[in-house]
């Protein structure tokens, strides 16, 4: 029955579909794709299923639990709205390679081994690249380059753990995988490693903010969606109460805080605070009570919407300005107001005001670090909420929308279908807000409604906000931006990776050219021009002392030299003298072979 589908299949077989519809019948088409995968994921019954013998092992290709589902809800979700933002698209390029990006991250959901995960982990780094590639600038080029390359290298470090692994247990079933630093292996270690690089865990975080604000309008959506928080849904599933993560999380919590209050570019502030929000997921994960796992889980869901729907609102700023510094916006409030209130509706979710979306998910996981007494990375995470609040919260409209006016007048994008999508998320952050019932009810682990919603957590929250927004504007000079780049660890690679290839081309190639010079022109030259005329040369040699002693000299030798090389050379010499040189060789031969033997 299709209802019991891979929902990967769906996407799949749409993508391959897509390139033969034209007009609004494929952008009809490609909305109710993932519409009818929610339907599907809806009616999967919980269990394995779309098992085959691969060498072996059994491959599972469907495992539904409600860990898979609820990342399968939102990652539907969310490319529904995507799809319906992009409604204008009439790039068949940037839909195919979302419906493959969009299908692939649903097979690593769904999937129940690590043979299988690491097929749709390649799929999706080589699909999404298109979605950045497709912006088709110098600057896209060279972002979707390195994106890959990161990419294939954390697909190889996962692929190495994973080999190792079956070889150490002979299993390659996708479930715990270590749940603790004690429990972790060689193997697992690369298998976490891999699955870090994908959640842009530092120092290998720098493809993120490379990449994402160089992808086209409708790809930055996309993108903001899928590839972390695949990465988070593995590490709830292989590496849950792994403390190590606990640390990785917290690093990554401030950090991505750090560099987007440095950041100009609209969009890279927007990439940083993906990591600065994945970090607060990844640190729920290290903790690993059913608590923290819900928040992770959870957290990922809010997370995914309101990013959308602030990507959302700077892409529309993009298309209708084609500008994304935000020293070069400000003052768009006036033509672009219902832009303007769904993003900050997006801003408010991501800051955790209460009754958004985002205060029923970020707190359950500094709730389970207090609940754990793990008081440093509570305080952490409690200082990350509140640079939150002045990134995202703050700096993103305030200094598109509300700054000082440059005199664009770009009014509201002209299809409407760009205000649809933001209005459908933007209504999903105060929905999911106040009432968060239907998502505490799909959650991994049994969660009571009114967890977040008590007095004291809400004052307390309000508290934070108000001095962070105090200090904000306290110190505004401060942020304000200039026309600056920030400097990030993909500096290493875009200027190693170039110093690295001028090393091996002068390097290796030069000593490809020194062994062309020595040994195939040198030495494999003089063997093939000595042997191409070997018996001449042999018969000359057996000759000449005899010729000399017989006061055959001068004009005479050389006649003679010339004479019996001509001989040989047209095979017209007398039976005796090539006797006499297929002997001079033979002998030669023995004795090379007695030497040999010595």
């Amino acid at each position: 029955m299709m209802t019991n589908m891979p929902p990967f299949l769906l996407f799949f077989i749409a993508a391959l579909i897509t390139p033969l519809l034209t007009g609004k019948a494929k952008n009809i088409f490609i909305c109710l794709i993932p519409a009818l995968g929610f339907y599907l994921i809806s009616q999967l019954d919980h269990g394995v299923s779309y098992q085959f013998h691969f060498y072996g092992y059994d491959l599972t290709l469907l495992r539904v639990d409600k860990l898979s589902k609820i990342f399968g809800y939102i990652f539907t979700l969310n490319a529904f709205a995507a799809f319906l933002y992009a409604f204008y698209l009439k790039d068949s390029r940037q839909h195919v390679s979302a419906l493959f990006y969009i299908g692939a991250a649903l097979g690593v959901v769904f999937c129940g081994d690590l043979v299988t995960l690491y097929f749709f982990w390649e799929v999706m780094a080589v699909a999404s690249t298109f979605l950045i590639l497709s912006r088709q600038t110098k600057k896209a080029s060279g972002a979707g380059f390195r994106y890959v390359l990161i990419h294939l290298l954390g697909g190889l470090i996962l692929l190495a753990g994973i080999v190792l692994y079956i070889q150490d247990t002979g299993s390659v079933t996708f479930d715990i995988l270590a749940s603790s630093n004690s429990s972790l292996t060689l193997a697992t270690i690369l298998i976490l490693s891999g699955m870090l690089i994908n959640a842009a865990a530092p120092p290998l975080h720098g493809w993120l903010p490379d990449s994402y604000p160089e992808a086209t309008v409708t790809g930055g959506v996309i993108l903001s969606a899928y590839t972390t928080k695949t990465s988070v849904y593995t590490l709830i599933r292989g590496f849950p109460g792994c403390e190590v993560l606990i640390i990785v999380g917290c690093v990554m919590s401030l950090y991505g805080i750090i560099y987007a209050l440095l950041e100009n570019d609209m969009r890279r502030i927007l990439a940083y605070s993906i990591i600065n929000q994945v970090g607060f997921m990844v640190c729920g994960v290290g903790i690993g009570t059913a608590m923290a796992l819900n928040g992770a889980a959870a957290h990922a869901f809010c997370h995914i919407i309101y990013k959308a729907l602030l990507w959302m609102s700077a892409g529309s700023v993009l298309y209708m300005t084609g500008k994304s510094k935000c020293t070069e916006l400000g003052g768009l409030y006036k033509t672009m107001p219902l832009t303007m209130i769904f993003g900050t509706i997006g801003a408010l979710a991501i800051s955790s005001v209460p009754f958004t979306s985002g205060f029923t998910s970020k707190p359950l996981i500094m709730l389970a670090a207090e609940n754990q007494h793990l008081i440093i990375p509570w305080l952490i995470l409690e200082i990350a909420s509140a640079g939150v609040f002045l990134h995202a919260g703050i700096k993103f409209p305030y200094f598109v929308f509300f700054a000082k006016d440059k005199g664009l007048r770009p009014g509201e994008p002209e299809n409407k279908t760009m205000l649809w999508a933001m209005g459908f998320l933007a209504f999903l952050c105060i929905f999911l807000g106040v009432y968060p019932q239907p998502l505490y009810a799909i959650l991994p682990f049994e969660m009571e409604f009114g967890t977040m919603y008590k007095a004291t957590k809400v004052i307390s929250q309000f508290q934070l906000l108000m001095f962070s927004a105090l200090v904000f504007f306290l110190c505004l000079k401060l942020l304000k931006r200039t026309d600056t780049i920030a400097l990030d660890t993909d500096w290493f690679y875009r200027k190693g990776a170039r110093l690295f290839y001028l090393t091996m081309d002068k390097g290796l190639n030069g000593l490809n050219r020194l062994c062309d010079a020595l040994f195939v022109q040198g030495l494999a030259g003089w063997v093939m021009r000595f042997f191409s005329n070997a018996p001449q040369r042999l018969a000359l040699a057996a000759m000449a002392p005899f010729w000399l002693l017989t006061g055959q000299t001068g004009d005479k030798f050389q006649a003679k030299k010339q004479r019996l090389y001509s001989a040989l050379e047209t095979a017209t010499t007398p039976v005796g003298i090539c006797a006499a040189v297929a002997a001079l060789m033979v002998f030669g031969l023995i004795l090379f072979t007695l030497l040999l033997r010595k």
